[in-house]
C-alpha cells in the first residue's frame, strides 16, 4: 500500500473530512487532496505530525512494504473488518446511476408539488362559472388529475429508489474506497462545485420569488387572478425544489465516497440511530398534510405544513441529539 493509499485509509478511521485533516497539519483542503490522489508529495514535518495525529509509525507510512497498522482512533485501536470495500468500477456506476436516477426522482417531487394545481384551478373555474362544470364535478376532476400525479410521482420514486437501494450502504456503513476512487470522485466534485452553486442559488431564489404572483394578484382584487398565482406559486416552487433536489442528489454522491460532510462515519452512525424518528416523523407530517388538506379541501393554503414540518424535523433532531449527548 503507498502513502496516498494510506493517507485515505487512516483519515477515514479517524472519520475527518479532508478539511479537517487538513485543519490539524495547518495546510490547505486542496494540499492534503494532492497528497491523496498522488498529485504531490508531503513534506517530512507533516509525515511526522501524521504519525502522531493517526497513531502508526513513520516506517509505515513512508514504506510501500511495511507491515500494515491499524492506527488510533480516540486513543483506542480499531479494525477495518467492518468497513466495506469500494472498488473503482462500482464508484463509476454509482456516479452515473444518482445522474439519472436523482434527476428522475426530482421530477417525481415536482409532480407531488404540482399536483393540487388543476384542482385548485378547475374548483375556483367553476365556482366563478367560467367553465361549464358544477363544483362537484370540476372537484371530482381535479381530484382525480392530482392523485394520477401522485400515482406518477410515487412510480418514479419506488422505481429508481430500487435502482439507488443497492448503494445504501454508501451512506449508512464505514467505507474503504481502493486506489483511484477518491482522486476521481474529489476531481469530478471540484468540476461540479461551481454548478452545484449555481443550481443551488437558482432553487432557492425560486422558492422565495414563487410568492411575488400572489402579492401582485391581489393588488388587482380579482378572485380568480387570486387562485391562478396560488397555482403559479406551486409551479415557481416546484422548478426550485427540482433543482435542489437533482443538484444535491449529485453533490451527495460525491460526498458518500468521499466520507465527507454529512457523511462521515461519526455522523452515519448518528443517521442510523436517528432513522425510526425519521421514518415515523415525515409518515406522520404525510398523513396530517393530506387529512388536513382533504377535509379542509384548501390544497393552495396547506401547502405550508410542509416547510414548518420541516423547521420542527430540524429542531426535533437537534434535541434528540442534545439528549442523546448528555452525561
Amino acid at each position: 500500500m503507498i502513502l496516498a493509499e494510506k493517507i485515505v485509509k487512516l483519515r477515514k478511521e479517524q472519520g475527518w473530512s479532508q478539511e479537517e485533516l487538513a485543519m490539524r497539519l495547518n495546510v490547505s483542503r486542496q494540499s492534503v487532496s494532492k497528497w491523496e490522489s498522488m498529485a504531490s508529495m508531503p513534506d517530512l514535518d507533516k509525515i511526522l505530525k501524521m504519525s502522531e495525529l493517526f497513531g502508526v509509525s513513520t516506517d509505515y507510512l513512508l514504506k510501500d512494504e511495511a507491515p500494515a497498522e491499524d492506527g488510533c482512533i480516540n486513543g483506542e485501536s480499531q479494525s477495518q473488518e467492518d468497513a466495506r470495500s469500494v472498488t473503482l468500477e462500482e464508484a463509476n456506476q454509482y456516479l452515473s446511476t444518482v445522474r439519472d436516477a436523482g434527476g428522475k426522482i426530482a421530477n417525481g417531487v415536482s409532480l407531488c408539488i404540482l399536483s393540487p394545481v388543476l384542482l385548485i384551478l378547475l374548483s375556483s373555474a367553476a365556482e366563478r362559472k367560467i367553465l361549464p362544470l358544477s363544483e362537484a364535478a370540476a372537484e371530482s376532476m381535479g381530484i382525480c388529475c392530482l392523485l394520477l400525479l401522485v400515482s406518477a410521482a410515487v412510480a418514479l420514486f419506488v422505481y429508481h429508489g430500487l435502482r439507488l437501494s443497492r448503494y445504501e450502504y454508501l451512506e449508512k456503513e464505514p467505507i474503504v474506497t481502493e486506489y483511484g476512487v477518491a482522486g476521481i470522485a474529489e476531481t469530478k466534485q471540484e468540476e461540479y462545485t461551481q454548478l452545484h452553486r449555481q443550481l443551488l442559488v437558482s432553487g432557492i431564489v425560486l422558492c422565495i420569488v414563487s410568492i411575488f404572483p400572489l402579492m401582485i394578484a391581489a393588488a388587482t382584487e380579482n378572485l380568480f387572478w387570486e387562485d391562478i398565482s396560488a397555482a403559479c406559486i406551486f409551479l415557481f416552487v416546484a422548478v426550485g425544489v427540482n433543482l435542489i433536489v437533482r443538484t444535491s442528489f449529485i453533490w451527495g454522491s460525491f460526498q458518500k465516497l468521499l466520507e465527507e460532510g454529512d457523511f462521515t462515519r461519526e455522523k452515519k452512525a448518528e443517521e442510523r440511530r436517528n432513522e425510526p424518528f425519521t421514518v415515523f416523523y415525515w409518515c406522520l407530517v404525510l398523513a396530517v398534510y393530506l387529512g388536513v388538506s382533504f377535509v379542509t379541501r384548501c390544497w393552495d393554503y396547506t401547502w405550508i405544513i410542509w416547510p414548518v414540518a420541516a423547521v420542527l424535523f430540524a429542531a426535533a433532531l437537534a434535541l434528540r441529539q442534545m439528549l442523546y449527548n448528555r452525561p
